[in-house]
């Protein structure tokens, strides 16, 4: 039996003519032929072996050029050129490409284009040239043809055909310059010929090695990568994670990958500062440079020479000094097919990115995205979890969640501090890590040991039932350790070595929370958690080294359900209605919760001391109420009632006011009690009463639209000083103040009937922001019971404000005829107060006191008038 040469047997062997054929071929041989068929087959296989480990070799991809370089030296000495180059040709750009050595001794790829001048001529027929003038040459271009910047006298172009594929140009040599100042020749293609085709079968082989040894590791690489990407859900690892494998990938010397903004504006990627490990973030516009190029389009863009393509910014380069050669950018898709990014690498060590380069990238990117896509969705989930936290912390309510088992799963800072933990010292985190550790996972109802809390939770879990509980006791105790106590009635392990150090980790002193025993009333448990580790202190304390505490709160027990309705776990609210509580909530509705807050600050008997202060009285009422609401029913009126004051005590509100009591349809407010105001009493009283008149105005147009007649109201305002504090019986009381400042504005606001106006003021009031309003001093008045007179003033508006030309001169009119009336020239007073009532005729102050001029012009007052007004009813 004849045997083929190496090489063919394992093809026949795998090509055979079905299963068995080759055993049928060796079924007849001899001894020491099948020995010769064995040696055959161990040859080939090592060839196999030797080309495996070929291409697991790290120098190959230098091979190609050791090559390219060798070919050029020894062909351009051969056929005596100056200058000789070898191009491969790559089909998939149509470029020519070589490596070319500077000036400095660093390599460039060159790349040109393959259809372009006599050296795209060859490439193209496949036809060599020699040509004696190549500036006259009809097809000569000179940034193709003299590249090197040498000027071309004579040059010759021959073609290196593949082995694979017969008549395909697979490279092209130019030789430039004969060294001996000669024409290159036919017989110099010819001589290039006689080695042209091994050279080409080397070539080709060695691109073939490289390619597969390129996909091999690239295949690898990927699958690298690609495990990388699912070990973090963070998104910033994940980041560094897709930039630092893409750039090993592709051996690029840097990566970036920009994420799509939310408003597809921009593209935001993170990148580490100079330390190495903190991220800084960088956004650019979405449209711009490269990578909004990519973004704006979905296209991937492989760039071999940066700086010849116009979207390329070269500023960076300009200012660093780093020189980018070329760029791979391509687009980064979701699972369901929307551009969310877009990586994009810079100049690959070797050579530029090539079109395989762009296969990997495409399938990395994919990955990438699923990863990206996670993580993303990780970072909504923990931002949404935190979300929920921080809602849950603000609570002002103690609430818990347990699982469905009752076993606690969050509790909120509010319950631990109605557990009785001192979140507001000093150590006020350490003891809430220190009670969240001993309570979460434990049964809630032996933590908070409020009657039938276990029944009432164990129905919620089991069948989604709702439960409110009122006014429920709870007894809950403080066990206080210090440095003192620490070792007292305790068990130690003699053994135990950590000892001091477990004791130095304590924060003393530390307040732990205790718990009645069910069955032993006298008995308190104490809530360590891992807190004391070795220190074995005991569980179970007498009542008498416990401070304990009771709490009135109202109790509501709700099933957590998931989005298909089932029972996933339940909450448990606790509100406390302690007698703290109880008051604070009392005053809210009187004072603002700042203002309460202080109050509360001081003590609860803050309020129940009498005091002597300089505040300001403001009273309001609703005019003509008992006949506007005449026709209305009840419900018509109370909430006629609740809309105008829900809009009127935020006006006091504003303003740093105490709501003191409601009247009916009047309303009484002191400003400076029972705490002083950070601004003058009077000063804040007064923007109050203007913020209501624009209230008002703003109330009665929606009465207006709703067919509703409009409401008027009257104010008075007074200042000085009266007691304040809380004043009723054991059973009923009440902050409230008391004074002839209280007194004298209520009868202020009953004047603005007669005068016709809405805000009236005291002198007092007056006195104390003059420099601040615009008024009209109205009249002078006695009240009864007083001997001393005062002047009342109309609130016009806030000096900021100017007044229009009409009303300053009605109130010069006014201001004159009053004074001609206290002189008693009432003909001149007559005329400026007729003149007055011309521009304003409903004004009733005018009237009055025209009226009483023509009456004192007939009959003249006694001799002892003073033109004040006594008034003869409160």
């Amino acid at each position: 039996m004849n045997f083929p040469n190496a090489g063919s047997i394992l093809t026949t062997l795998i090509q055979g003519d079905g299963v068995g054929g080759l055993a049928r071929r060796v079924e007849g041989l001899e001894a020491h032929q099948f020995i010769t068929l064995l040696d055959f087959i161990t040859a080939e296989f090592q060839q196999y072996t030797r080309a495996i480990e070929f291409l697991n070799d790290s120098t190959l991809e230098t091979i190609l050029e050791e090559l390219l370089d060798a070919f050029t030296l020894k062909i351009g000495q051969i056929l005596k050129a100056e200058r000789t180059t070898i191009f491969l040709l790559d089909r998939d750009r149509q470029q020519l490409w070589s490596k070319v050595i500077l000036d400095d001794g660093t390599s460039k790829e060159l790349r040109l284009p393959s259809n372009v001048g006599i050296l795209g001529q060859v490439a193209s027929t496949g036809i060599g040239v020699t040509v004696a003038s190549p500036h006259d040459h009809a097809l000569f271009n000179k940034e193709v043809d003299e590249f090197s910047g040498d000027r071309a006298h004579n040059l010759l172009c021959a073609p290196i055909f593949s082995r694979k594929n017969a008549g395909q140009v697979m490279a092209v040599v130019q030789l430039l310059n004969h060294q001996e100042c000669k024409q290159f020749t036919e017989e110099d293609l010819a001589t290039f010929d006689n080695f042209s085709d091994t050279i080409g079968i080397i070539l080709e082989s060695c691109q073939s090695f490289y390619r597969a040894a390129q996909n091999q590791r690239g295949v690898s690489a990927l699958l690298n990568a690609t495990t990388s990407l699912g070990q973090s859900l963070d998104l910033e690892t994940t980041l560094r994670t897709v930039m630092d494998q893409a750039r090993q990938l592709l051996k690029a010397d840097r990566s970036t990958l920009f994420l799509l903004a939310d408003d597809r504006r921009e593209l935001w990627t993170k990148i580490a500062k100079a330390d190495g490990t903190t991220m800084m973030e960088i956004r650019i516009p979405s449209n711009k440079g490269i990578a909004g190029y990519v973004a704006s389009t979905g296209k991937p863009l492989n760039i071999s020479d940066a700086y010849e393509d116009p979207r390329f910014d070269p500023s960076t380069d300009k200012k660093t000094g780093y020189i980018t050669r070329n760029i791979l950018c391509m687009p980064v898709f979701n699972s369901e097919g929307d551009l969310i990014g877009v990586t994009q690498l810079i100049n690959k060590y070797q050579g530029s990115f090539t079109q395989a380069d762009e296969f990997f990238m495409e399938a990395f990117n994919i990955q990438a995205g699923i990863a990206l896509e996670n993580a993303q969705l990780f970072q909504d989930v923990n931002v949404e979890k935190q979300y929920q936290k921080d809602i849950l912390q603000s609570l002002s309510d103690a609430v818990i969640s347990t699982d469905m088992r009752g076993n606690i799963v969050t509790i909120n800072e509010a319950a631990l501090e109605l557990l009785g933990c001192p979140i507001k010292s000093e150590n006020g985190k350490y003891h809430q890590q220190v009670w969240e550790e001993s309570l979460i996972g434990c049964l809630v109802w032996e933590a908070i040991p409020i009657e039938s809390l276990k029944f009432r939770l164990e129905d919620s879990l089991s069948h989604a039932a709702r439960h409110y509980v009122p006014e429920q006791s709870v007894v809950l105790g403080i066990y206080t350790l210090s440095q003192e106590n620490i070792l007292d009635e305790t068990a130690i392990d003699p053994d135990i070595e950590t000892l001091e150090e477990d004791i130095s980790q304590i924060d003393f002193p530390l307040h732990l929370l205790a718990t009645l025993e069910t069955e032993e009333t006298e008995i308190y448990r104490i809530w360590y958690g891992t807190t004391l580790k070795h220190i074995k202190h005991p569980t179970r304390i007498p009542k008498s080294k416990v401070s304990s505490v009771e709490r009135s709160i109202n109790l509501t027990v709700t099933p957590l359900t998931n989005p298909e309705g089932g029972v996933r776990g339940g909450l448990v609210v606790l509100e406390d209605i302690s007698r703290e509580k109880r008051m604070k909530t009392a005053m809210y509705r009187y004072m603002t919760p700042n203002v309460a807050e202080q109050v509360m600050a001081l003590g609860e008997d803050a309020l129940m001391v009498g005091e002597r202060k300089d505040v300001t009285i403001l009273f309001s009422d609703i005019r003509g109420y008992t006949t506007m609401t005449e026709n209305f029913d009840a419900s018509e009126v109370v909430t006629l009632l609740n809309q105008y004051f829900e809009t009127m005590v935020e006006a006091v509100f504003n303003f740093e006011g105490t709501l003191d009591k409601f009247i009916g349809d009047a309303l009484m407010a002191v400003f400076g009690a029972p705490l002083p105001l950070t601004e003058n009493h009077a000063w804040m009283a007064i923007r109050s009463a203007l913020d209501m008149r624009r209230r008002l105005a703003v109330f009665n147009q929606q009465r207006i639209i709703e067919n509703q007649p409009k409401i008027q109201i009257g104010i008075g305002i007074s200042s000085g000083e009266v007691v304040s504090g809380n004043i009723g019986s054991q059973k009923r009381m009440d902050y409230t103040v008391i004074g002839d400042g209280v007194n004298l504005s209520a009868r202020l606001e009953s004047l603005t009937k007669e005068y016709g106006c809405d805000i009236i003021i005291s002198e007092y009031t007056y006195n104390l922001c003059a420099d601040r309003i615009w008024v009209r001093e109205i009249d002078k008045i006695r009240v009864k019971g007083k001997k001393t007179a005062s002047s009342i003033y109309e609130l016009i508006d806030v000096k900021k404000n100017d007044l229009d030309r009409e009303t300053i001169k009605f109130l010069h009119l006014y201001k004159v005829g009053r004074e001609d009336y206290l002189m008693r020239n009432f003909e001149q007073a007559i005329a400026c107060f007729e003149a007055a009532l011309q521009l304003r005729p409903h004004d009733k102050a005018s009237k009055i006191l025209l009226d009483t001029s023509k009456e004192y012009l007939c009959h003249e007052p006694p001799p002892d008038w003073d033109g004040v007004r006594t008034m003869t009813h409160k």
